[in-house]
């Protein structure tokens, strides 16, 4: 049995279970400032993560569980997550590709949402590589499941690297034309998990322009300008300052719940995309990209009805969550960026979480 403890106080053997006839497992990487990040590959889920504040002393700054049975049986199944094969929404779960129609399963109203019942977070990975500060996990997607044409193999690595950046890269590969669109679902604190709130977090968002949605989170179509509006983070605000403002799209999703059009030189190039900074801890993380757009979503709909990590639990927004992907319903919108990936291509993507103290 794997008996090693995390920094942040989990147990190894806490995430060994036998899920769908595969091993599951806790994996730690640390780098020498002493950060660490935990990984279990059910899900490929980030478990905890272990960065300095102001006091250097480490805060574990994401949401989550303790054990693989909370995993399982979770109100939340996308903490810390891998999303796909599509992260986020897809209007009535259906879409056409190669004039063919696809129905997919409908799991968040009248949609389909982070690729349906049993997306990508709900399955267990393989562990391809292992180093003191890195993992490469892999995952194939039978052509079929969940809806899905082709065959997918996906991989993704975590990497916590010397200057206390997380680092996500994604790959995948198709054996029939496709559509794809990844994230990871991390629940963020930076006051630490288990403080209640995250309204006071100051937040900046390189981005003019925000996809407005209808009341299922679908947006309608063309990027409005954040000016003049609660969706305006191009300059530094506390995320709870406008949030329950009279706004439609504040009501709609019970808080901030959007994609935010992130403002780039061109649709791939590595860029930043925004900072977020605690006023308790000092602890500022910014987020670069190659993804065209992030979502915005400040936990509105946790309910703190369970423990989570030491005890705590989670009321809604207690987190923030900054995914990082296509835009919803891409496969709908011509005019957003394509999701469609064809037999021969290479998807590539890459998220930096940055942290320092400030």
């Amino acid at each position: 049995m794997n008996k090693m403890y995390s920094k942040s106080g989990l147990l190894g053997e806490a995430f060994e279970k036998i899920v769908d006839g595969k091993q599951t497992g806790l994996y730690i990487l640390t780098n020498k400032v002493g950060s660490e990040v935990t990984i279990t590959n059910y899900g490929a889920k980030i478990v905890s993560l272990m960065v300095p504040d102001k006091d250097d002393f480490f805060q574990d700054i994401v949401l989550g569980h303790p054990n693989i049975n909370d995993y399982l049986d979770s109100e939340e199944p996308y903490f810390g997550a891998i999303c796909g094969r599509t992260a986020n929404r897809i209007a009535n779960g259906l879409f056409y590709l190669n004039g063919k129609e696809y129905k997919l399963t409908v799991n968040n109203g009248p949609n389909s949402l982070h690729g349906g019942i049993k997306g990508f977070n709900s399955v267990v990975w393989e562990v391809t590589k292992l180093t003191e500060n890195s993992i490469e996990l892999y995952y194939l997607s039978v052509d079929g499941e969940e809806g899905f044409p082709g065959n997918l193999s996906v991989w993704v690595t975590y990497t916590i690297t010397e200057d206390n950046t997380l680092r996500i890269d994604y790959k995948a590969e198709t054996d029939k034309t496709t559509i794809l669109n990844l994230t990871n679902h991390s629940y963020f604190n930076l006051s630490g998990e288990g403080d209640p709130h995250v309204g006071d977090h100051i937040l900046m968002l390189n981005a003019d322009k925000y996809l407005p949605t209808d009341n299922t989170a679908i947006p309608y179509g063309d990027p409005e300008p954040v000016k003049d509006t609660p969706m305006d983070f191009t300059t530094p605000v506390e995320i709870g300052k406008r949030i329950n403002d009279d706004f439609e799209q504040l009501r709609f999703g019970k808080g901030y719940d959007h994609t935010f059009v992130l403002n780039k030189n061109s649709s791939e190039e590595f860029s930043f995309a925004g900072y977020c900074k605690s006023p308790k801890t000092d602890i500022r993380m910014d987020i670069y990209t190659t993804e065209p757009g992030l979502q915005l979503y400040t936990a509105n709909w946790l309910t703190g009805n369970f423990i989570g990590k030491n005890g705590h639990n989670y009321p809604e927004r207690s987190s923030v969550c900054f995914e990082t992907q296509h835009f919803p319903d891409s496969i709908n919108k011509p005019d957003y960026p394509s999701v469609i990936l064809e037999p021969g291509e290479t998807f590539s993507s890459r998220t930096d979480f940055r942290f320092s103290v400030e």
